[in-house]
C-alpha cells in the first residue's frame, strides 16, 4: 500500500487490508483510500465483501490477477467528465472479465472539525472541487487541490485546523469523525460515476437477465472501415450505447475502439454483428457480457 496515505487513512488500510488477506475469495479491490466514492461503490454492489483499498487502477486489477481479491469493482466513466483515464487500455489488456456494473451518485459533503463559518479552505482531488466550484465562491471558502478525496478527509481530521475542510463522501466524513457541515453541494445534480465489476472468470447471465456486452477492435486502414464495420448492428437492430476511439503506440493510421451493445453473444442478432464486424477489422475482443444495472436508465 502506499505510504502517501494521511495516518488515519493508513490505519483503516491496514486494519482492511489484514481482514482481505485473510479471505482472499470474499475481498473486492479498490482504487482509493478508504472513505473513496470506490470504497462506497464496493459497500453498496458487494455489502457482504471484504474491500481492499489499493493505491492504483494498476494495484487493485493486478490483486484480482494474482488472486489476492476475487474482483474488482473500477470507475470507467462519470456522467460530467467523461471516460476514467487509461481504462480503455487497462480493461483489455488486464485478462479480466467484466461481470457486472454499478452506479454511484456522487454526492459531495463539505466536512470539517467544527463549523462551516470557521472555514477558510477546502481539501479535495481537483475534479471533485471542480465540481463544487460555484458552491465554493459562493461561500468565500478557497480551493486546494489533493490527491484524493478520502484521503483528504482524513488529512483534515489528522491536521485538526478548523479552518481547513475537505469535499469527501458522507461515508468519509464518518470514517474519520469530521462533521458534515453540507451535502449535496455538487454543481450538477446528475453527478454519477459508472462503475464496473472485474473478475478473473466470465460469468454467464441467466437466460432472461438483460445483459450488456462490452468489446474493444482495432479497425482495418481502408476506407470507409468504421462505417462497414459497425453496419451490422445497424442491420440487425442491435443498439450500441457507447464507441470510442483512441490510439496505440504511436499509430495515427489505425484506431481502436471500445464499444458497448445490448444483449450477448449468445443473441442470433448480437453475433450477427459480431461476426460481422470481425470481418472488416483486425481484431475484436469482447472484454465481457454482464448483467444490466436496474438503474442504468436513471
Amino acid at each position: 500500500m502506499s505510504s502517501s496515505y494521511p495516518p488515519l487513512a493508513q490505519a483503516l488500510v491496514d486494519t482492511m487490508v489484514s481482514a482481505a488477506d485473510g479471505a482472499p475469495d470474499r475481498a473486492v479491490a479498490f482504487q482509493g483510500a478508504p472513505g473513496a466514492y470506490s470504497h462506497q461503490a464496493v459497500r453498496e454492489a458487494f455489502p457482504d465483501g471484504l474491500p481492499l483499498p489499493c493505491a492504483g487502477f494498476e494495484d487493485a486489477i493486478e490483486a484480482v490477477q494474482i488472486g489476492r481479491a476475487g474482483c474488482a469493482v473500477i470507475p470507467i466513466e462519470n456522467s460530467l467528465h467523461g471516460r476514467v483515464a487509461d481504462m480503455h487500455f487497462l480493461l483489455p489488456e488486464s485478462g479480466l472479465s467484466i461481470v457486472g456494473e454499478h452506479f454511484v451518485r456522487v454526492r459531495h459533503c463539505l466536512l470539517g472539525l467544527t463549523e462551516r463559518a470557521d472555514l477558510r479552505e477546502v481539501k479535495s482531488h481537483p475534479q471533485a472541487l471542480g465540481q463544487v466550484r460555484r458552491h465554493l465562491r459562493a461561500c468565500g471558502i478557497a480551493p486546494v487541490q489533493f490527491f484524493d478525496t478520502a484521503a483528504a478527509a482524513a488529512a483534515v481530521a489528522g491536521e485538526g485546523d478548523a479552518r481547513v475542510g475537505a469535499i469527501a463522501s458522507r461515508l468519509a466524513g464518518e470514517l474519520y469523525g469530521l462533521n458534515i457541515l453540507a451535502e449535496g453541494i455538487e454543481d450538477a445534480d446528475h453527478n454519477t460515476t459508472r462503475f464496473v465489476v472485474l473478475s478473473r472468470n466470465a460469468v454467464l447471465p441467466a437466460a432472461d437477465v438483460p445483459v450488456m456486452t462490452s468489446f474493444n477492435f482495432e479497425v482495418r486502414s481502408v476506407p470507409a472501415a468504421l462505417f462497414k464495420a459497425l453496419g451490422g448492428f445497424a442491420t440487425n437492430g442491435v443498439n450500441m450505447t457507447k464507441l470510442e476511439s483512441y490510439l496505440r503506440d504511436g499509430k495515427f493510421a489505425q484506431a481502436e475502439f471500445y464499444a458497448e451493445v445490448e444483449g450477448g453473444p449468445h443473441d442470433p442478432a448480437v453475433a450477427r454483428a459480431l461476426e460481422e464486424l470481425a470481418f472488416f477489422t483486425n481484431w475484436v475482443r469482447v472484454i465481457g457480457t454482464y448483467p444490466k444495472a436496474r438503474d442504468r436508465a436513471a
